[in-house]
């Protein structure tokens, strides 16, 4: 993915000269005395862009140079004076944002939709890999595959236990390892409003292309000259972002700093160009209605609004594949009208016997375990054939409470049927 060209000028960078000036004065106020280089690479800007703002903050009396080399202005060492002190703790005020500096939000647009999930090449062969590791039908990985390349929405259900959860997370491996990276800012601004995007905990930074990090010379020559990728921007590999019953309708909104005056993206935001799981959907605080409703809209149109504190709304892409699922009947969750938002529907069926015996005992060769088709025998006629649904998820569990229980009694770790008896008499209870 092709990212944002690094701006040759003050009017490419999207900013206003007092914008720029003020972030001077913030960045020197909180970090103290700095170099040119330091502040052009803590800015993310071009030297050749503040350094007009750094003479005109010095012939405002604002700044003072303390000293410096050969090099040039590069090497010039600024600091603050009281005039300046003053004037940078009245910015401060106003928004306290220290760090990158944003990009327009009109660029913010225009790169997330360049980067959509829906120009992402899928195919059987490319999906394959991260589904390796688990035991599927070919018509349910078939019914996967269009609904990764359509890049809108797919709805995942069926009986607790059987993979769906593991799927998702399948979807997202390919996204984040085959998707090829994309760009997102650290923030960016609206009508003076201050958004941080870049979210360390959620992102993941392709290393090799990370300019802010690398505190080389290579970087220094990236932002003393023309021609590179924006250091206002972070490539990252496509976001996977999962939610559970935690998610509440608050969380998507921006989330407003009131001490420093600025805001943080909301979750399903920073999920742009990637994966945003809503996992045990139906079983959060809020609604499933009022979720689907909040929702409705940006899953049709592709954009979301969001909104400052002042009421101002701004629209932004909403340019995920966002997956829901669910334990529970999709009817009883949601209506006809947004099911038929919904592109994909993939039901997961409990296991067939056959594959319920590849999972056990591809989780035997996991653990050490000899397989024993006497265990599965024993586990469908006492119950699988009498009432109780055979779960996927049975397999690891009663698996790993006979590894306890060879380890308790300090026994190698082995199978047998009488411990897959222990087991399920403790892990299936029977009330």
């Amino acid at each position: 993915m092709e990212g944002p060209v690094i701006p040759e000028t003050l009017k490419e960078s999207g900013l206003t000269e007092s914008f720029v000036n003020d972030m001077i004065l913030k960045s020197i106020y909180i970090r103290g005395s700095m170099l040119g280089r330091d502040l052009a690479q803590f800015l993310c800007l071009p030297f050749k862009i503040i350094r007009d703002q750094l003479n005109f903050l010095k012939g405002e009396k604002c700044i003072e140079v303390q000293g410096g080399d050969l090099v040039g202005e590069v090497s010039y060492k600024y600091a603050l004076t009281d005039l300046g002190r003053k004037r940078s703790s009245e910015v401060m005020q106003i928004c306290g944002y220290v760090g990158p500096a944003p990009v327009p939000i009109e660029d913010y647009v225009e790169q997330t939709y360049r980067q959509a999930v829906t120009g992402i090449r899928c195919t059987p062969e490319l999906l394959r890999p991260p589904f390796t590791h688990l035991v599927i039908k070919e018509d349910l990985f078939n019914a996967i595959g269009p609904a990764v390349v359509s890049g809108k929405s797919v709805f995942i259900y069926g009986p607790p236990g059987n993979g769906k959860t593991a799927i998702a997370r399948a979807i997202g491996e390919f996204m984040n390892n085959s998707g090829g990276a994309i760009y997102i800012p650290y923030a960016f601004i609206a009508d003076g409003h201050i958004v941080t995007c870049f979210d360390p905990s959620l992102h993941a930074v392709d290393e090799t292309i990370d300019l802010r990090t690398d505190d080389g010379d290579a970087t220094v020559r990236r932002l003393l000259t023309t021609g590179n990728i924006d250091p206002r921007w972070v490539r990252i590999r496509r976001p996977v972002i999962v939610t559970g019953g935690e998610l509440t309708l608050d969380m998507l909104d921006l989330r407003f700093n009131s001490e420093a005056n600025f805001y943080q993206a909301p979750i399903h935001f920073k999920a742009n160009g990637g994966v945003f799981l809503i996992d045990d959907f139906g079983r959060q605080i809020v609604s499933p209605k009022e979720l689907l409703n909040r929702w409705i809209l940006p899953l049709e149109d592709r954009h979301d609004f969001l909104t400052v504190s002042n009421g101002k709304k701004f629209a932004v892409p909403f340019e995920q594949l966002i997956i829901f699922s669910t334990n529970l009947d999709p009817k009883d969750l949601v209506d006809d009208a947004f099911l038929r938002r919904i592109r994909h529907k993939v039901q997961v069926h409990a296991p067939t016997r056959d594959i319920y015996e590849k999972i056990f005992n591809n989780y035997c060769k996991k653990l050490g375990m000899t397989p024993t088709p006497e265990g599965v025998d024993y586990l469908y006629e006492r119950y699988y054939t009498r009432g109780r649904s055979p779960r996927a998820s049975d397999c690891r569990d009663l698996l790993e409470i006979v590894q306890s229980i060879c380890r308790y009694r300090r026994h190698p770790v082995h199978l047998t049927r009488d411990l897959i008896v222990e087991a399920a008499a403790s892990f299936i209870a029977e009330f």
